[in-house]
């Protein structure tokens, strides 16, 4: 799986731009995901490793999410 990062300006309309990039073919989600809110990179990081935790590969979540927190308080 690929991933697009698009950055917006504040005024931008981010439920029309996401709407608009679903009717793009062979885009399957997008997800708005705000930098000055680390919950929205919380969760991407929770979904992301649902499988793992399925499998037991609990490092993968616990390395993710550290790298989630240190980022953040780097900045």
């Amino acid at each position: 799986m690929k991933y697009l990062k698009i950055n917006t300006e504040n005024t931008a309309d981010h439920e029309a731009l996401k709407n608009a990039i679903l009717q793009l073919k062979g885009v399957s989600s997008a997800e708005i995901i705000d930098d000055e809110n680390p919950e929205s990179e919380l969760k991407k990081a929770f979904a992301k490793t649902k499988e793992q935790l399925k499998k037991g590969d609990y490092e993968t979540l616990v390395n993710d999410i550290f790298d989630i927190l240190t980022k953040n308080n780097a900045k």
